[in-house]
């Protein structure tokens, strides 16, 4: 596969392949299952990657799956490619054939997508493999759970970035037109804590304040003062904020309640930060209980941190996409105060998660995410296989360049700045759409890869704990973070 036939390569492959690709798409659409319950869609994945030649290893708890594409020697390039195969709990509202049949599920954060793009690059690189165009490994990984969240820690937990050297992911976008990705050097999405603070007091009549402690007026006081103390605390940079969603005291008008609760949640893009929130929380809320004669209590639940992209695989992403797609097709992304658990995995090794355009150029629609309306412009299938595609070759490249047997092209000041800057530009690369199906099904000579041990088989107690600080983790009240 040389350097400058990759883009005529992947058009042939998707010739073949996008609606097969499109098929599974709509197949997973129609039976979204949520965190933890992807049984079904772990057993398609696995039945799809095992008809390839691929050997793909369940997680320990039953859902989600890795499997090794390439490798031989053990001292070439490892990269890793992550989608998230989870449903929310969201009602699924549109008119189309492919509509939920699961009651309450839905795939309204487009993860059914992030499947089968990772899947059609799976294909691809298997067929590079076979052909000995892979020259390195690349490991899939199908994670469970992105939205409980809880998923990225457990592939950490078996192993799951173990002898890997760089990872990465997409996301789907609706605000960025099909045939765009979003870049962004540094924090793309934030952490995401929630956070209950709970005064007790004696209570009273409201005839008589002074004689008791006025925990209404007090609590009135955390809810004002905390976001603003807070914020002179911490550098304005770090994009730390709260803001509460939940505030419950008292029973009637002339009662002083003895208990009041306010919930909320911290955002925050800066790593620094997200660590030191907790601490100046607590001294904050002991400031304002003290003074009122209060007993405060302060719950504190970790969910996940900033996902801080890595400069060099984000050149990566853009030099790759600029490669299949063509000129102006990398534009900048937004930071999202959203959460993302991908970034477990960059607290680890460095990587990159970009964002996919999923609109269709020209749509009045208003698709977002989370929506029990969400749809997506197939064709955004066939631009992330290719991106996909093209980032791992540039990623496992001779001196991580942009193809495997063409020369490496080197990361210039150009190229990095292309992965944080933005650029206009129009579909390219022959992302026209569902093409037909090959009468013969899937092509032969889909390679096999090398098969996973230790704790990343199914049923495998225990696991290597992941690298890095470890983390409080926790589940969520509401679809999403």
């Amino acid at each position: 596969m040389a350097e400058h036939d990759l883009a005529g390569e992947l058009d042939a492959f998707l010739a073949a392949h996008e609606a097969e690709l499109i098929e599974f798409r709509r197949d997973l659409h129609a039976h979204p299952e949520v965190g933890y319950a992807e049984h079904r869609t772990t057993r398609q994945i696995a039945l799809r990657l095992e008809a390839a030649g691929l050997r793909p290893a369940i997680l320990p708890k039953g859902t989600g799956l890795i499997a090794d594409i390439g490798g031989g020697a053990g001292d070439e390039a490892s990269v890793a490619l992550r989608a998230d195969i989870d449903a929310l709990p969201i009602t699924d509202e549109k008119n189309v054939p492919y509509r939920s049949l699961n009651a309450g599920a839905c795939h309204a954060c487009g993860h059914d997508v992030h499947t089968s793009v990772l899947l059609g690059t799976g294909l691809f690189l298997a067929r590079a493999a076979a052909s000995g165009a892979l020259p390195g490994k690349v490991r899939l990984i199908f994670q469970p759970a992105e939205e409980v969240p809880g998923g990225a820690l457990d592939v950490l937990a078996a192993g799951g970035i173990s002898s890997v050297d760089r990872i990465f992911a997409l996301h789907c976008d609706p605000k960025l037109e099909v045939g765009k990705v979003g870049t962004r050097i540094g924090a793309i999405t934030a952490a995401c804590d929630k956070v209950k603070v709970t005064l007790s007091g004696p209570g009273g009549h409201t005839a008589r304040p002074h004689l008791t402690a006025d925990l209404v007026f007090a609590l009135g006081k955390i809810i004002t003062e905390l976001p603003a103390a807070l914020s002179r605390r911490i550098d304005p940079r770090s994009c730390l904020s709260l803001v509460w969603g939940k505030v419950s005291a008292g029973t009637v008008a002339n009662a002083i309640p003895d208990l009041g609760v306010a919930e909320g949640t911290v955002r925050c893009l800066d790593d620094g930060a997200w660590h030191a929130a907790p601490e100046m929380l607590k001294a904050l809320v002991e400031s304002v209980t003290s003074a009122y004669g209060l007993t405060g209590d302060l719950s504190y639940v970790r969910s996940v941190p900033p996902a801080v992209n890595d400069a060099a695989s984000t050149a990566m992403i853009a030099a790759a996409a600029d490669r299949v797609l063509g000129p102006g097709a990398v534009t900048q992304a937004p930071q999202s105060l959203g959460g993302e658990d991908f970034a477990w995995y960059l607290e680890s090794i460095p990587g990159s998660l970009f964002r996919l355009g999923t609109r269709r150029p020209g749509s009045v629609d208003e698709f977002d995410i989370h929506q029990p309306m969400f749809d997506v412009d197939e064709r955004c299938i066939g631009v992330g296989v290719r991106v996909m595609s093209a980032t791992a070759l540039t990623a496992i490249g001779p001196g991580n360049g942009a193809g495997p047997a063409g020369g490496p092209a080197r990361l210039t000041g150009a190229t990095m700045g292309a992965a944080g800057g933005a650029a206009g530009g129009s579909l390219a690369g022959g992302a026209g759409g569902p093409l037909a199906r090959r009468a013969d099904g899937e092509a032969a000579g889909a390679a096999g890869g090398a098969a996973l041990a230790g704790p990343l088989l199914a049923g495998a107690a225990g696991g290597a704990a992941p690298a890095g600080p470890a983390r409080a983790r926790a589940g969520r009240a509401y679809p999403g973070r």
